[in-house]
């Protein structure tokens, strides 16, 4: 059969078993299961990498009516307006468990910045923290305001993820930096205006092309209605900016493998195609053919008789 196998049992004794749509559909003759082509996530008709493609043109900066559009005239597949949206919760949640193996190796030298956007009626800040060394993204944190509350919360994210404190935090002199600072490291760290640095002959550029970058997020955020679904996506798109986007200021390479993470994943295709299918499946699969489900009947205590 090609090298195909059943993807609920990884059986080869498979067979052809008609054309739904114009899709080629097999039958496995052990566990008696139909599915498509191996291409394929269980309970899914779409391809991976029209999944892949789909997280990242939406991390690239494309609405997910764009997507959507895009994926109907070049693969003729009319998937419905909250599918693009639902391939992005699932299997970005699965990113971001890969990535919470890991902890970046940064620097002593880090860059808060913040930015508004939203609009008068509905303003919202995004606070993020960056390595200067690695341009590791440790924190970005979407907030109401930028009091010293949300910098300190913003300060804690970015220290539990680095496994460390900084020896200094550029920022750009906002008053709240400096109590957030205080509460989350102490006198241990130094706060020091990006002006200060610029007079010494050091170089910001660096963070500043970072900083740039992250501000490609807020024309797709803008078009997100809940302020959940805004968190959702910059939980995605820290991951694909540290682990899966290039950066020409790194040589090409992504600020996590600038952190000396080994992420054995290399961009959205491999994530949801090398991990296994009782992984990425909605329903229950198996992972060796040799193996069967048992269900066990529970234990029932027989009622002792009341006694007249």
């Amino acid at each position: 059969m090609n090298n195909l196998f059943c993807k609920y049992c990884q059986s080869e004794n498979i067979r052809k078993y008609g054309l739904v749509k114009g899709i080629q559909r097999y039958f496995c003759n052990d566990c008696k299961r139909k599915f498509v082509s191996t291409d394929t996530i269980p309970k899914m008709q779409t391809p991976t990498k029209v999944i892949a493609d789909s997280l990242n043109m939406h991390y690239e900066g494309m609405s997910l009516a764009e997507i959507r559009r895009n994926i109907i005239q070049q693969d003729g597949n009319y998937v419905s307006k909250v599918t693009p949206y639902n391939w992005e919760q699932r299997f970005t949640k699965l990113a971001i468990k890969e990535a919470e193996k890991y902890h970046p190796k940064v620097g002593d030298t880090w860059q808060a910045v913040n930015n508004n956007f939203g609009g008068r009626k509905k303003l919202l800040w995004l606070i993020d923290i960056i390595d200067r060394d690695t341009r590791f993204l440790l924190s970005t944190r979407l907030s109401h305001s930028r009091n010293t509350k949300d910098i300190a919360l913003a300060m804690k994210e970015a220290k539990d993820k680095a496994g460390k404190s900084p020896k200094q935090i550029l920022t750009d002199g906002w008053k709240g930096y400096q109590d957030g600072i205080e509460l989350v490291f102490g006198s241990e760290t130094k706060h020091v205006l990006s002006t200060l640095f610029e007079s010494k002959s050091v170089s910001i550029n660096i963070v500043e092309r970072a900083q740039g970058n992250l501000k490609e997020r807020t024309k797709v955020m803008r078009g997100l209605k809940t302020f959940k679904s805004m968190q959702d996506f910059l939980k995605g798109w820290a991951i694909h900016y540290n682990f899966f986007r290039p950066h020409l200021s790194l040589h090409d390479k992504t600020p996590a493998q600038m952190a000396g993470i080994d992420f054995p994943y290399h961009n959205w295709k491999e994530l949801i195609e090398k991990q296994p299918y009782n992984v990425t499946a909605r329903i229950p699969i198996k992972d060796n053919p040799t193996l069967r489900l048992s269900y066990k009947a529970p234990r029932i205590t027989p009622k002792t008789p009341k006694l007249k």
